[in-house]
């Protein structure tokens, strides 16, 4: 069954490497170091959530039903906007107020992080209760 989290994972696996040549080689002598390095803060968090997204998408084939997954998936993908688009925005644009929304960004990270712990930990609860019964 294909997975929109895989989807929308590689989607932000294939604009992060886009984005991180972009301000590696058209960014470069726009905007200032600061900035370029804000730019780059944007493109490391989208790559190592694009991967968590293809994750989570690999871990459904095994729990398509399961919310948890579900919610970390949304949240994960909201956090790259969030997080990594108001970075972009902020660096681009040298708009300072954009850095108000990135924290929301991170935020989301977080609880679908922490989803992510919550699924492995029933999952081994489970196993563990399972195999103790027998």
């Amino acid at each position: 069954m294909p997975s929109v989290f895989l989807f929308l994972g590689a989607m932000c696996a294939f604009l992060g490497v886009t984005f991180g040549a972009f301000g590696a080689h058209g960014l470069k002598t726009m905007i200032s170091p600061e900035l370029l390095a804000v730019y780059q803060t944007g493109v490391t968090y989208q790559m190592w959530h694009a991967f968590g997204l293809i994750a989570i998408a690999l871990i459904q084939q095994h729990d398509a039903q399961s919310k948890l997954l579900k919610w970390a998936g949304v949240l994960m993908f909201l956090g790259i906007i969030l997080f990594s688009g108001s970075l972009y925005a902020l660096a681009i644009f040298d708009l300072p107020e954009l850095g108000k929304i990135t924290p929301l960004g991170g935020v989301s990270f977080l609880i679908a992080w922490s989803l992510l712990i919550i699924f492995s930990g029933k999952k081994s609860m489970n196993r563990r209760y399972k195999s103790s019964r027998y």
